[in-house]
This record gives C-alpha cells, sequence and structure tokens, in this order.
C-alpha cells in the first residue's frame, strides 16, 4: 500500500524552532518537504496564524505586543509530481480538522477600523460539536465551517519581482504594505529572508485569500507558477463573517486533508491569472450560509462628517460595519465585543455599485448565533 505523504509539526514548538516543517515567507527557492503524485491525499498538520503567540492565557500586553512578523506559518511546501507553469492546480479540500481552542484578537494599528479600535482584545473560544462558544461573548453560539485562511501556491522569479516592485510603490505612497524583511523569518537563508514575499495579502498565487467558502468539499483552482506548484497551507480559522474585520477571524490549529489534480495548460490557453473555486453542497447550513433570521445595517460611500466620496466602495463597507457595531452596542454588547462579533459571524455583501456617486454595502448579522433568542 502506497504511504500517504504527511507533515507533521511539534505544536510545542515554533515555527523557528522547527523550520523544518514550513516557512512564513513566499519564495520559489524554498525547498519542498514532501512530493506527491496527482490524486494523492497528502495531510498537514498546521499551526495558526500567530505561531503560538495567543495561548489561552496570554496578557493583553502580549496581545499589543505581538509580532507580526511571525505571521502565518505555512505547511509545506508540496511538491505536485508533472505540474508545471501554465497550467491549472485544482486543489480539492477533503477535510479540515478543528483543535478544540480558537481565538479573536484585536490588534492595535491591525484591522480594517484600527483606527476607531486603538486598543488590544481577545476573545478565547472553545470549540466543540461543531459550534464555538466564549465566556469572552457570553450568550453567542458561532457554527463552525473550518477553511485555510492562507493556501496557495508559490510565485515564480518574475512574478515576485513584479509583485515587490508594485507593493514597494505602494508603500511610496504611504499606504499600509508590510514589505519584505529578514526579521523573524523562516527559512533563515538570508537571500529567501531578505526577499521573500510577507504572507499577509492574498495575490495572484493564492495566498491569505480568507475565504470561509473553501471549506471541506471545495475545489480551489490556481495558476501555477513553477515546476511542481509547491503548495503550502497554515492559518486556519474555524469561523468567519465575510469581511474579518478586526484583522482575525477564530484562529486555530489545524489539520488539512487535500487533494490535487493537474489541468494541463490550462491557465495559459485560457488566460487564468487568478485563483477561483467552485464547490456543489452548502458550506454551512442553509440557515446559517445564508441566515433565514438576520438583521443588516447599510453604508453609503459617505463620511460621517458629511463628505461625499464619490464610487468608494471601501468607505461604504466600513459605513456599514460602524453602523452594525452601533446596532450591537445599543444591545448591550462594548464596541470591542461588537468588533469582534463583526469579525467572525457578520457578512458585508456589496448591494449596488452603479448608484453613483454612493456605492451601498449591507452588513448582515444572522441572529441565530444568540442563543436563546
Amino acid at each position: 500500500m502506497k504511504t500517504m505523504p504527511v507533515i507533521r509539526i511539534d505544536r510545542t514548538k515554533t515555527l523557528a524552532e522547527e523550520p523544518g516543517t514550513g516557512h512564513n515567507r513566499w519564495h520559489p527557492d524554498i525547498p519542498p518537504l514532501v512530493w506527491c503524485e496527482p490524486g494523492d491525499v497528502v495531510v498537514l498538520e498546521t499551526r495558526d496564524a500567530f505561531d503560538g503567540q495567543m495561548g489561552r492565557h496570554p496578557s493583553l500586553d502580549a496581545v499589543a505586543t505581538a509580532n507580526l512578523d511571525r505571521l502565518h506559518p505555512l505547511t509545506g511546501p508540496v511538491y505536485i509530481n508533472g505540474a508545471e507553469p501554465g497550467d491549472l492546480l485544482d486543489i480539492e479540500i477533503l477535510d479540515i480538522e478543528s483543535d478544540t481552542y480558537g481565538y479573536t484578537v484585536q490588534i492595535p494599528g491591525f484591522g480594517f477600523l484600527r483606527d476607531q479600535f486603538p486598543d488590544p482584545f481577545k476573545v478565547s473560544w472553545n470549540i466543540l460539536d461543531g459550534w464555538a462558544t466564549s465566556d469572552d461573548l457570553p450568550g453567542v453560539r458561532i457554527p463552525g465551517a473550518p477553511f485555510m485562511g492562507t493556501i496557495g501556491l508559490s510565485p515564480g522569479y518574475e512574478l515576485l519581482a513584479a509583485t515587490t516592485a508594485r507593493e514597494q510603490a505602494s508603500l511610496d505612497r504611504g499606504e499600509f504594505v508590510l514589505p519584505p524583511s529578514a526579521a523573524s523569518a523562516v527559512p533563515g537563508n538570508s537571500h529567501i529572508a531578505i526577499h521573500g514575499l510577507r504572507t499577509t495579502p492574498p495575490r495572484e498565487q493564492g495566498g491569505n485569500m480568507d475565504i470561509k467558502q473553501l471549506s471541506k468539499g471545495a475545489h480551489l483552482f490556481i495558476p501555477v507558477d513553477v515546476p511542481g506548484a509547491l503548495f503550502s497551507a497554515g492559518d486556519a480559522h474555524f469561523a468567519q463573517g465575510d469581511c474579518e474585520t478586526c484583522g482575525t477571524a477564530i484562529e486555530m490549529n489545524a489539520t488539512l486533508h487535500v487533494r490535487f489534480q493537474i489541468r494541463k495548460g490550462e491557465a495559459t490557453q485560457k488566460g487564468i491569472r487568478y485563483p477561483l473555486f467552485t464547490r456543489q453542497d452548502y458550506y454551512l447550513p442553509p440557515e446559517f450560509a445564508a441566515p433565514r433570521r438576520f438583521t443588516a445595517t447599510t453604508g453609503i460611500s459617505v463620511t460621517r462628517d458629511g463628505v461625499d466620496q464619490s464610487e468608494d466602495v471601501s468607505l461604504a463597507a466600513r459605513n456599514a460595519l460602524l453602523n452594525m457595531i452601533d446596532h450591537l452596542s445599543g444591545r448591550g454588547w462594548t464596541p470591542q465585543q461588537a468588533y469582534a462579533i463583526c469579525s467572525v459571524a457578520v457578512d458585508l455583501k456589496i448591494s449596488q455599485v452603479v448608484d453613483v456617486p454612493n456605492m451601498l454595502v449591507s452588513a448582515f448579522l444572522p441572529e441565530d448565533i444568540f442563543i436563546g433568542d
């Protein structure tokens, strides 16, 4: 019987203490840890997004001083025999085994509403029988649909250079970018550490996409840019709203079961440059995937002091979330509790992008997460 390719980790150790299990930068020179054939089932044990910094009992000082250079310790890479640039890799998510503990944190200076929430905050979750509950949010019960927040392939050398250049240009314009940095980089090889891409954003080869529909049963298709594709994953989430607004979902350790197929030449033939995904079933029970009971707030492209910023969808999304936080605060939650609830359970939906000057985004709160309501 053929041996299943597996990457095991020791979760009592950080990635830096066990560097032979993965990486926290993207670079084509990171060597693969296992090889597989198309159709093989591959198992990857993964670490949480902050690489163990957010245990069950860290102080808020630990949250406030979190080392973002250690974000997203990924397990891999996996080399898929036969995968070549121009192919499309079919990644089938077979299963994601959850841990029993998760957390949601608000890191000062990080998150969509970071200017409104400058103080550290943490919710510790107990995960059992498909649900997450917390003494920090009494009366809330979040249904689970585990998925990998960060999942993707290595960029090739040309794309690595182009990405570095465009992100540096964004940084030069004063925009929020985490540029390459050797600090806390794994591997510690100087060339990779200095030039490897940070794992914070999604890019052409996937990465930190935070797509909650990529749970068990999904097929994710990513264009291949290097021989072997070099697949890695980590940053598992037990549950998340379609916004992850505070910067974290219900973060956890997990074990990923995945299977690969290669669609030869399809990315080149069809001009596919970015990931796409499909599934044939609900990613959650229908009453949670499309909640039967909900409250929704709206936001438009107008600042709170009355300035119209025409066709600004980000501003509309911001306003929808601020209005939802106001709504939840009116129901007795503190603003930080409300912000956390939004991050793990509220779905942002673009309601319209044509009624100029004001785009409109709606924020949907599923009422069935509240026990006893």
